[in-house]
């Protein structure tokens, strides 16, 4: 399923419903907003949050000016639009820097959330645009926590600051004056999580607050916990006052009420996005193109920003230059795999593209067969690669066992790729094929 899959359908298709009206009526609209409410309950949105949400919607939706427009129905979908964006937060917030480095980043949570995870993919985040991140081993109550930010930290190139099982006030502490003689200007503090919230675990929280000059209290949420993780940042932000929520597993099966529920119930912005198990998949949270993936409309600067990070200009224009010269190998094909899959996959990407929400299922492309696709071309020799019109039965029959695939498969991967380069020809000419006019 999608991100937010089955709230997306939901939506498409009581906007369907109006978009075959024409001109709308102030009881259309009003019953369209009521099967949203249902539509927003069913995906875990606070009940409280749903109604005020649908209520707004409808006071603007009810206006002379739309009802009178020449597309009304396509006027109500904006104002969903908008509401959405004012209701997770309106502009991303991005975290705050110390003007007195280093910037102290208090990361807490529950158990289970990926919190230790979140601190290494926040530390390569931060890398990426140009910080030097220390991490701060600050969880000792949970067996292995430490060697986990360990590993971790190791994956995200980032040095890890430990103590052992000593008092985490003093860690903390420590960490921020070795933080400030070793020149790192971001130190990223891994607390300790409880399975659920208690006293011992808060007072060791604030603890930590009073004796480090902490600039952001980010609290790490579960997404698919739906309202309870609600409840649970409501909880924090009453006794620590946070500053940003982090919500993980959105790539899991998440009815979405968390995502939409939590900034209108706490005051506090999300300030990132997990959204799978890999260092990499850490995204800023930009409420516009939320809004724009849960409507079915796409994410297309999400999309850009992604294809930048695994495409190099350079890249780019030599990709460009074979398409436009007809020179695309399978070497080439392997490459556009190696690029698709950093950009999260075939799932990710589809859920970005515009007009897709609803149009075809993620879950019917199969990662498996890309990788199985992949491995027929890298059991193939170099000169396969360049010519596949050498490759004979007897070859077929090679690549197939190097690559535990079968003999058919290899013949549709090379209709396939032939399919391509006959598209890319067509498309230098000028000429769109038939099938996309």
């Amino acid at each position: 399923m999608a991100l937010f899959g089955s709230l997306s359908e939901r939506l498409n298709h009581i906007f369907s419903k109006l978009t075959k009206r024409g001109r709308l009526t102030e009881l259309e609209i009003k019953t369209a907003m009521r099967e949203v409410r249902v539509a927003l309950l069913e995906a875990d949105v606070n009940i409280q949050v749903a109604k005020q949400f649908c209520a707004e919607v409808s006071e603007k939706a009810v206006g002379q000016e739309i009802l009178k427009s020449l597309n009304p129905a396509q006027q109500v979908i904006k104002v969903v639009n908008d509401e959405l964006i004012a209701l997770m937060g309106a502009t991303n917030q991005k975290l705050a820097v110390s003007p007195k480095p280093p910037t102290v980043i208090m990361m807490c949570g529950l158990q289970g959330a990926g919190k230790t995870t979140l601190c290494g993919k926040l530390a390569l985040n931060l890398k990426k645009s140009g910080k030097k991140p220390l991490l701060v081993a600050c969880d000792v109550y949970r067996p292995a926590a430490i060697n986990q930010l360990k590993v971790v930290g190791k994956n995200a190139g980032a040095e890890v600051f430990e103590k052992g099982t000593q008092d985490p006030v003093k860690t903390a502490k420590e960490s921020v004056d070795y933080a400030r003689s070793q020149g790192y200007d971001t130190v990223i503090i891994d607390t300790a999580g409880r399975l659920e919230i208690d006293e011992k675990l808060m007072q060791e929280l604030e603890n930590i607050k009073k004796a480090v000059e902490v600039t952001e209290i980010l609290l790490t949420v579960d997404s698919m916990m739906g309202q309870v993780a609600v409840n649970v940042a409501k909880t924090f932000n009453e006794r620590l006052e946070i500053t940003g929520i982090i919500l993980t597993k959105l790539d899991g099966d998440t009815r979405g009420g968390a995502c939409l529920s939590i900034k209108a119930v706490t005051g506090k912005p999300i300030k990132f996005i997990g959204v799978g198990e890999k260092l990499t998949d850490l995204e800023p949270f930009y409420p516009d193109r939320m809004a724009s993936r849960i409507l079915g409309m796409g994410d297309v600067l999400t999309l850009i920003e992604k294809a930048q990070e695994a495409v190099t200009e350079e890249q780019a224009k030599a990709m460009q230059k074979k398409m436009l010269e007809n020179t695309f190998t399978l070497e080439d094909y392997l490459t556009q795999f190696e690029s698709m899959k950093k950009m999260g996959g075939a799932k990710a990407l589809l859920s970005m593209m515009p007009g897709m929400g609803g149009k075809i299922d993620p879950d019917s492309l199969d990662e498996k067969k890309l990788e199985r696709t992949k491995a027929i071309i890298l059991s193939m020799t170099r000169r396969e690669r360049a010519e596949p019109a050498i490759i004979n039965a007897s070859r077929k029959k090679r690549i197939a066992d190097g690559s535990g695939t079968s003999v058919q498969e290899i013949n549709q991967l090379l209709k396939q790729f032939e399919q391509t380069k006959q598209l890319m020809k067509q498309l230098k000419g000028g000429k769109l094929p038939r099938q996309f006019r």
